[in-house]
């Protein structure tokens, strides 16, 4: 019995959603879009989906970031706007979080709007982790992937490109 739950396991969290690796996505991304209520994130073109991902979020995910520590993945329209080769999490690419948007809403509350959300890989203790992070949201904000799925992603995706982010 525990083989076969083992094996169960291994198959659900080795296949991946992803579309063929054939999809040519070099310099065609114009967009990021991520949906929390289905854990998904879609890299676009031109309006069309070409790959699909898996996502852990912070974990807190319900509701719209608001300030540091509150354990939530902002929602709304950011950019790509730098990347880490030297993250602790395999590679990451910055999420220009807070926006003009969220400095107001967190000002006027009278607290620290966060930063530092990230696309980013697993932890580097963890890398042998793979889809068995998605069990759980467990990112302090950030959008996780598999280390295979972030040098897909670091590869594909320039600085600058759009990311949404709806609830």
């Amino acid at each position: 019995m525990k083989k076969l739950i083992i094996v169960i396991l291994f198959c659900l969290f080795t296949n991946s959603n992803s579309f063929s690796n054939e999809v040519n996505m070099a310099g065609d991304v114009d967009k990021i879009l991520i949906i929390k209520s289905e854990r998904k994130m879609y890299l676009m073109s031109k309006e069309k989906q070409i790959k699909e991902y898996d996502v852990s979020l912070g974990f807190a995910p319900i509701g719209h970031k608001v300030r540091q520590g509150d354990g939530k993945t902002p929602e709304g329209i950011y950019k790509i706007s730098g990347r880490n080769p030297k993250s602790s999490y395999h590679l990451s690419l910055r999420i220009s979080y807070p926006n003009e948007e969220d400095k107001r809403k967190a000002e006027e509350l009278g607290v620290d709007p966060g930063g530092d959300i990230m696309i980013h890989g697993l932890p580097n203790s963890m890398p042998h982790l793979g889809r068995l992070h998605l069990l759980n949201d467990w990112t302090l904000g950030c959008i996780a992937v598999t280390n295979k799925e972030i040098k897909e992603i670091w590869n594909t995706v320039p600085n600058g490109v759009t990311v949404e982010i709806k609830p």
